[in-house]
């Protein structure tokens, strides 16, 4: 049993690594929420954690309530399979309705510029925004309060396939240790991917020229969620 709990801890944890690795919708929403609302480094692994947390625990919780049960796996997969339908579509609406959001947040704010003429003679250009009056482009009042909850309700709902199968062993051994560990590992495996993927991610996005897009970084964001979300829902990422 202890060397079945050995391999299956490996598994876990190689499973956890390559299930978030290839499933982009695990750090490339914090990436873009993250440019998009300007959020801290610190707000960005907060959010990024506690999402994660929700995400492992949903699967967890329903794994658990499926073993008290006595509910076969098939069943279990079945319900993960609605619950990825529900997220998927739930980050293809999101996403949708930001970008568009954002693509006229873009238009509206175009800048432009007015001559003023002084009493003595000078000149000078001033730009502002149509949506602020002559308040600077890059102005953090132009930015909107992003909820990070519709990011958390997503990933909720957003299954964990690969987890429950692994808690089925060690349950139906009686082992609640073999349980735990297997939890913990592909629990922990999982949110410290995100949280690496999403650092260095969030890292080397600084380095792309995204000036000349700022006006529509809300609309690239939005767009980028929608993208994730039909990865998911018709590619099977």
């Amino acid at each position: 049993m202890e060397h079945n709990l050995w391999l299956l801890s490996v598994t876990a944890a190689s499973l956890g690594f390559f299930h978030t690795l290839l499933g982009p919708d695990h750090y490339v929403p914090f990436v873009v929420m993250s440019k998009a609302g300007r959020w801290s480094a610190v707000k960005t692994f907060w959010i990024t954690f506690l999402c994660g947390v929700g995400h492992i625990l949903s699967s967890v919780l329903l794994g658990c309530v499926g073993i008290a049960l006595g509910i076969a796996v098939s069943k279990l997969e079945w319900v993960e399979a609605q619950r990825g339908e529900i997220a998927a579509w739930a980050l293809i609406a999101f996403g949708f309705v930001y970008m568009v959001w954002g693509i006229r947040q873009g238009v509206l704010n175009k800048p432009h510029a007015h001559v003023h003429a002084h009493e003595d003679g000078e000149t000078h250009v001033h730009q502002h925004l149509h949506r602020t009056n002559h308040v600077h482009l890059h102005s953090r009042s132009d930015v909107p309060r992003m909820t990070p909850w519709i990011l958390f309700t997503i990933f909720v709902f957003g299954p964990c396939e690969p987890l429950i199968p692994l808690l089925m062993y060690p349950a139906a051994n009686s082992s609640f240790a073999g349980v735990m560990l297997v939890t913990l590992i592909f629990g922990g495996t999982t949110i410290l991917t995100m949280l690496a993927l999403v650092g260095m991610a969030g890292y080397g996005i600084r380095f792309l020229p995204l000036k000349l897009f700022e006006r529509y970084v809300h609309a690239f964001a939005g767009g980028t969620l929608l993208m994730c979300g039909l990865a998911i829902q018709f590619m099977g990422l």
